[in-house]
């Protein structure tokens, strides 16, 4: 049977035998979506690839107490995300401690035309509006709304009920439409 070809549950079931290929390949297959998630949780691409990295590295450390019965994704994603959030509070403590003064030289400079700059105050006010919700909020609309995520994966990847995604997904809908119904406003 050809790599691509096999299930994740024959890939998991070979790398718990010791099959460093296999790993290769359940690597292969996840590598993108983990670099996704943790770039949206980071908006940073060298954090991200840290996190996803680090990510492997626990999974081949813990693959031997995963239960081959369950699916192999949600698990992974799992050890992605509390990975990356352990990297967010690493990150918010570390800028406690270091704070940059001054403006960088390209952030004096204006923006041309009009449009590029409400789609700049669009985006920062939806940024802080996210900003304001609780951090499991903020993780569940990155991972629903701009990752697509199924609520039923990303109860997997949170280890909650389903029914726990979609209540917290719409309170945080709800939260993000008072923060910036501002906008709104001042569109019509």
């Amino acid at each position: 049977m050809a790599q691509t070809d096999a299930s994740d549950a024959e890939l998991v079931a070979r790398v718990q035998r010791g099959d460093r290929e296999a790993f290769d390949w359940l690597a292969r297959r996840y590598a993108k979506r983990a670099f996704a998630v943790a770039n949206r949780l980071l908006q940073n691409a060298a954090d991200a690839e840290d996190v996803v990295q680090d990510s492997f590295i626990a999974t081949v450390n813990a693959i031997d107490s995963f239960d081959p019965g369950r699916p192999f994704g949600p698990w992974f994603m799992r050890i992605v995300v509390n990975k990356g959030l352990t990297a967010i509070r690493s990150r918010a403590a570390e800028a406690t401690h270091v704070r940059g003064s001054g403006l960088l030289e390209g952030d004096a400079v204006a923006e041309s035309t009009e449009s590029l700059h409400e789609r700049a105050e669009i985006r920062d006010r939806f940024r802080a509006a996210l900003q304001l919700l609780p951090q499991r909020q903020q993780l569940i609309v990155q991972l629903a709304d701009v990752e697509g995520f199924t609520s039923a994966e990303i109860a997997g990847q949170l280890a909650i009920p389903s029914g726990t995604v979609r209540w917290l997904l719409h309170q945080a809908r709800e939260t993000l439409r008072e923060a910036l119904a501002p906008l709104r406003r001042m569109d019509r």
